[in-house]
């Protein structure tokens, strides 16, 4: 214990004991190479230092031996090549191990790819200036500062002449990296009797045109807006790789698993989806016509702890699926869209039991979500953690608080 304490306190401790470290290191690399005389002498310089500091000699004393242990070194190991470029490279591989070690066991990046965990989560979404102007984008500081910490991006194009769209998409890969070090692309734009094509550069998958409502034989007048976008980016997370290593996870939590096992058409296998907890092995599971889940005849609703904001649903639909609105059977999706988001939930009297060792799991966005109603159950083995942490963009949902 006095030994740590003279190490925190004096740095002369501090810088004797690296090097002495060093040393060590470099004779276990090269004592196959060196003679018995220069093993044996290195072996005892490092021994009269270790003896130095156990005994608790004077600054001036471990000063000497510092001075000795450097001759001896200097004097008998084998100098490395380009020293200090295998010192950098050491470094950064030590590096590198360390951010593999907490990326696979402790926190992995990752990215919200939907919109299907609104409002908890936000996937990639979008504001359209000609629809609200009174939002139109800031320029100069207020620009850069919405793109780099609340990931915005601008879109915009007016018509300098009367024209019609020809031609929308055609994507490219072109050099060029964003934050979330993802490739840049080429989206291009062409109208008719207009040689010229334009180009726009965006991530991938996020449908610019789409957004825009852009179709092709659509016509704009000289000066009007034929784009006029914000993209703000999805959230940014680490998910928790090492809570569960410990204990199972518990309903309502927001997990992300792999898809593996799951064969229907929209997805693919070896992705990571992101959903809530609903229910466990074993459980009894039913919708009701009025949004809300039973487990084993038990109703969850706004007071159900992890569940509040779900089931704080506003009665009124809105066509985009933007509306938190609970959880829907089929039965009501019919009603509501005139298509079946829940296959397997049709109605209350529709039972689902899960399997043993498998979870449910369903979107915030009951509207806007491909989950459990669909797929059934899957294998707890899938999970590969819990949402932590949302480390970008700079919104309401930065940090520890969403659940």
């Amino acid at each position: 214990m006095k030994g740590i304490i003279r190490w925190f306190m004096s740095r002369t401790v501090r810088e004797a004991v690296d090097l002495r470290k060093q040393v060590e290191k470099f004779l276990n690399h090269q004592k196959d190479l060196l003679s018995a005389e220069g093993v044996s002498i290195i072996r005892k310089a490092i021994s009269e230092m270790k003896k130095s500091l156990a005994e608790g000699a004077d600054k001036k004393a471990i000063e000497a031996q510092i001075k000795n242990i450097q001759g001896v070194a200097n004097r008998w190991l084998i100098p490395y090549p380009n020293a200090s470029i295998r010192e950098n490279v050491d470094v950064v591989l030590v590096a590198v191990a360390v951010a593999l070690g907490i990326r696979t066991f402790y926190l992995q990046p990752f990215k919200i790819p939907t919109g299907s965990m609104q409002p908890t989560l936000h996937g990639i979404t979008h504001v359209d200036f000609r629809e609200q102007p009174e939002l139109a984008p800031k320029s100069g500081f207020q620009r850069f500062m919405g793109t780099w910490f609340k990931g915005e991006a601008h879109y915009q194009l007016v018509a300098e002449k009367h024209c019609e769209i020809e031609y929308l998409g055609g994507e490219e890969p072109a050099i060029g990296f964003l934050p979330t070090r993802k490739f840049l692309v080429q989206r291009k734009l062409k109208f008719k009797d207009d040689p010229e094509i334009h180009k726009f550069w965006c991530k991938p998958n996020r449908r610019l045109f789409d957004r825009a409502g852009l179709r092709v034989g659509q016509e704009f007048s000289p000066g009007a807006e034929i784009m006029n976008l914000k993209i703000i980016s999805g959230d940014h997370l680490f998910v928790d790789r090492f809570t569960y290593n410990f204990r199972r996870p518990r309903r309502g939590e927001i997990i992300v698993f792999k898809t593996d096992g799951i064969s229907i058409p929209g997805v693919s296998q070896s992705l990571f989806y992101i959903k809530r907890l609903v229910a466990l092995g074993g459980e009894k599971v039913q919708i009701d016509d009025d949004h809300h889940i039973w487990i084993d005849d038990e109703r969850l609703d706004a007071a159900t702890y992890r569940f509040e904001n779900v089931y704080s649903f506003n009665e009124e639909w809105s066509s985009d699926g933007r509306t938190h609105f609970g959880h829907v059977n089929g039965k009501t999706s019919i009603a509501l869209t005139g298509r079946n988001l829940s296959p397997l939930f049709y109605s209350k009297d529709v039972e689902f039991r899960v399997g043993a060792k498998r979870y449910m799991v369903m979107g915030d966005n009951t509207m806007n979500s491909l989950d459990s109603r669909q797929w059934g159950d899957f294998p707890r083995a899938n999970v590969i953690g819990r949402s932590a942490f949302v480390y970008w963009p700079l919104s309401s949902r930065f940090g520890w608080s969403h659940r």
